[in-house]
């Protein structure tokens, strides 16, 4: 299954009403941490209910939990943005 699935599979456990999962490893071509997969740079665009009433970091906090640590370990860089 495509990384992308997977973390979109993972954050459907928070319920959102808007989720955009965007791959943006291309942006970051030959740049630490790019591993040559095309799967090391994500940014999530998330908004849930559950998360209106949390701080930014219990956001962050549950939104990493959501992915697991197996999607966590294989990610370089993950840009979270709330709305």
């Amino acid at each position: 299954m495509a990384l992308v699935t997977e973390i979109r599979t993972a954050l459907e456990s928070l319920s959102p009403t808007h989720l955009e999962v965007i791959n943006e490893s291309a942006q970051h071509h030959g740049h630490a941490g790019d591993d040559g997969s095309g799967e090391s740079h994500w940014r999530v665009v998330i908004a849930a209910p559950q998360l209106a009433s949390m701080s930014r970091v219990a956001r962050h906090r549950a939104i990493h939990a959501a992915l697991g640590k197996d999607i966590i370990g294989r990610v370089h860089a993950l840009a979270i943005d709330i709305q």
